[in-house]
C-alpha cells in the first residue's frame, strides 16, 4: 500500500481528498478580502457616540467581529497552505474532476438553503423546517449509491437524529438565550 507524502493533509471523509495548497491559497485570499469588506463596512455603521450610549449597542459590532473572524481563519487557511507548499512550483491544481467536488453539488446546497430560508421557515413551524432542512441536507451530501440497502439504514437514523438534535438546539439557543422569538 502507498504511503501519502507527510505533507498532505488528511482525507476529509475516506470518500474525499483535500484539494491543493494553491487551492487554499486562493480561497484564504478571497475570504480575507470578505473579512476586510465585513470590518470596513461595519465600521461605516453609526456608533451611537452621540446618543451617549454604550459601545456594546452598536449596530456594527457584531459584524466586525464576524468579519474579523473571518479575516483571522483566512489568514490561518493561508500560513496553512503555505506550509504545504503552495508557493512550490508546479501544477496549482489538478484539472481532473474528482468524486465530490463539483458546480452541481454547491448549486444543490444553494438551493436547499434557499429553499430553506426563502419559503420553508415562513410556512411551517421553525423546528419542522429545520429538522427537514438539515436531513434533506444529509442524506443528499452523504449518500452512497453503492452502499446496500441494509448498510444506508444506519446512517439515515443517523441524519434524522442529527436533524432533529440540530433543531431542538437551535430553538433552545435563540429561544432561551437570545430571547428571540423563532417562527
Amino acid at each position: 500500500m502507498a504511503k501519502k507524502p507527510a505533507t498532505s493533509a488528511p482525507a476529509l471523509l475516506p470518500h474525499e481528498e483535500p484539494l491543493p495548497p494553491r487551492v487554499d491559497l486562493y480561497v484564504a485570499a478571497a475570504f480575507l478580502a470578505l473579512g476586510i469588506a465585513i470590518i470596513a463596512l461595519a465600521a461605516q455603521m453609526p456608533t451611537f457616540y452621540e446618543r451617549l450610549q454604550q459601545i456594546y449597542t452598536a449596530p456594527g459590532l457584531v459584524p466586525a467581529l464576524h468579519g474579523a473572524i473571518i479575516a483571522l481563519l483566512a489568514v490561518w487557511l493561508a500560513l496553512r497552505a503555505v506550509a504545504r507548499g503552495a508557493f512550490k512550483p508546479g501544477p496549482g491544481g489538478t484539472k481532473e474532476r474528482r468524486e465530490g467536488y463539483s458546480n452541481v453539488r454547491l448549486g444543490v446546497a444553494a438551493l436547499l438553503c434557499l429553499v430553506y430560508a426563502g419559503g420553508m421557515v415562513s410556512r411551517m413551524p421553525f423546528w419542522l423546517a429545520t429538522t427537514l432542512f438539515v436531513f434533506a441536507f444529509i442524506v443528499l451530501f452523504e449518500w452512497r449509491e453503492r452502499a446496500p440497502w441494509a448498510e444506508r439504514a444506519k446512517p439515515l437514523a443517523a441524519a434524522a437524529a442529527v436533524a432533529a438534535g440540530t433543531a431542538v438546539g437551535v430553538m433552545l439557543v435563540f429561544e432561551r438565550l437570545f430571547l428571540v422569538r423563532l417562527p
